[in-house]
């Protein structure tokens, strides 16, 4: 059985990523980790113990997940959950009983720092990454 430890993090694709970051930062107190060369477009905020991705729709991130958000568009890339003791193997053998074949594992940089994660989808085809703890 699966055991979800919390949020790693969201991803929010935006068309306006300054706006978006005086927002989460200066309305809401988050603080700013980290920031991707401009051409990958990933600036990473710290909210409490998980993470706010905030994607530029026109850098390379943002560009994989379509055009810009709006009321039939979503602006929600993906949500991370972190998985409690658990191993590849284990998690794959789980989600396989479930009719889920995940892809290969990938090392991906989180709330918690790198880490391997898989992408699955959930059945409303929203994209949710569960990524093992160390």
């Amino acid at each position: 059985m699966i055991r979800i430890a919390g949020i790693d993090h969201i991803v929010l694709r935006t068309e306006t990523p300054e706006a978006m970051v005086a927002f989460y930062c200066d309305v809401l107190g988050c603080v700013l980790e980290r920031r991707l060369p401009d051409e990958v477009g990933l600036i990473q905020l710290r909210a409490g113990s998980a993470l706010i991705d905030i994607v530029p729709v026109d850098s390379v991130l943002g560009r994989q997940g379509g055009g810009p958000p709006d009321p039939d568009a979503r602006n929600l890339d993906h949500i991370c959950l972190q998985v409690e003791e658990m191993d590849e193997g284990s998690l794959v053998k789980w989600l396989q009983r479930h009719g889920i074949e995940p892809p290969p594992f990938e090392r991906r940089y989180g709330a918690t720092g790198y880490g391997n994660s898989v992408y699955i989808q959930d059945p409303d085809d929203n994209t949710v990454e569960l990524k093992l703890t160390s």
